[in-house]
């Protein structure tokens, strides 16, 4: 009898640590970005910005990765920025939430690797920011894609407004930001904010990343 103790199969991934707010884990040429705060419905709060932004930095850098996948842990991609962080900004601090929330989004968007958001879940707000500055979005049916600062009285500050219109129209987007209304999955792809829904929205990821990358 073998007491040894048993190995997983290769093709499973170790769960992340519970104290670690972005996990990467690489397979090939991809690199999977995890937001890792499933307990806070993987709110992007300034802790996590600042991972966020220094794995970017780090991958980016690397002449061996051909993609990036970003996802979330649980059930939900991003719940956007963190509420309790949210009301204690004053004037001169919010302008400095916003600057950091730009930066980081533009430092995806000019990544010279693929980028592809892999949404899972809800995707709110901030978390939608992130997906649209990725080159790419494919959504598992489960997904729900909004910008609810409207009922907060706010709007998003790290590129949303900017980036929604040139992907599902003025109109639409408008519409979004004014109204606080949530897309399923299906309509996000009729709306053109994903080019793919599947079951398993990161397997859909990087099966279209490797399919991409192979293409050149």
């Amino acid at each position: 009898m073998n007491d040894s103790p048993r190995q997983p199969p290769a093709d499973v991934q170790p769960p992340a640590p519970r104290t670690q707010p972005v996990f990467v884990e690489e397979r090939d040429s991809t690199a999977i970005v995890r937001i890792n705060r499933p307990a806070e419905r993987n709110s992007l709060s300034v802790a996590t910005l600042e991972e966020l932004a220094s794995t970017i930095e780090r991958l980016a850098a690397r002449a061996d990765l051909r993609a990036l996948v970003f996802t979330g842990a649980g059930d939900v991609f991003a719940s956007g920025a963190n509420i309790r962080e949210l009301r204690e900004l004053t004037p001169e601090s919010a302008r400095g939430f916003a600057r950091r929330g730009q930066r980081l989004m533009q430092r995806i968007a000019d990544a010279t690797q693929l980028t592809v958001a892999a949404v899972n879940g809800y995707c709110m707000g901030g978390g939608l920011d992130l997906a649209l500055a990725c080159d790419l979005r494919v959504a598992s049916p489960a997904a729900v894609f909004a910008h609810p600062g409207a009922r907060l009285g706010i709007i998003t500050g790290w590129g949303g407004t900017q980036r929604l219109p040139r992907v599902v129209g003025a109109a639409r987007a408008v519409e979004m930001f004014a109204t606080a209304r949530r897309l399923s999955a299906r309509e996000a792809l009729e709306a053109g904010l994903v080019s793919r829904v599947g079951a398993d929205a990161l397997a859909c990821a990087l099966e279209l990343a490797s399919r991409l990358a192979r293409a050149g």
